[in-house]
């Protein structure tokens, strides 16, 4: 007899996922107006690598090409990412933060680091290291059959 998906270690690491994501929005909607937890990691991603493709961003938040793109363009109306045609690829934007978008990183910066530190509260280093270590067993698992 198949197991019960809810007895799954696979269903408790995906409710987990779906509750941090729910904490996380709640959080970020009290500090910060009119921005979603996926454009905040948009943002913070390409903070960090200013040459990221579309596809890559795509593969790094977990989104499509038609998902991203929608993000993109809300962004952009926004004022937080300016949209440049790229001159080598004319298929290809280039993707700029505004001096909006450095600002609201600032403050996404201190609304992050306050969430995750209440959602890994009573949970040690070690810990984290091992779920780290655990999870990335189970993706090297899924990746290599």
């Amino acid at each position: 007899m198949i197991e019960l998906p809810s007895q799954t270690i696979f269903y408790t690491i995906e409710k987990g996922i779906k509750e941090y994501r729910r904490f996380a929005q709640r959080n970020l909607n009290e500090t910060i107006e009119n921005i979603t937890i996926d454009q905040a990691l948009l943002l913070i991603f390409l903070n960090n690598y200013p040459k990221l493709s579309q596809n890559k961003i795509g593969e790094l938040v977990f989104k499509d090409n038609a998902s991203v793109t929608r993000m993109i363009e809300l962004m952009a109306k926004k004022d937080y990412i300016k949209r440049s045609i790229n001159n080598a690829d004319r298929r290809k934007y280039n993707l700029s933060i505004t001096d909006k978008g450095q600002n609201l990183l600032t403050d996404l910066n201190t609304v992050i680091s306050s969430y995750r530190k209440s959602a890994l509260e009573g949970i040690t280093d070690n810990e984290i290291a091992q779920l780290k270590n655990t999870l990335n067993k189970i993706i090297n698992n899924c990746n290599s059959k």
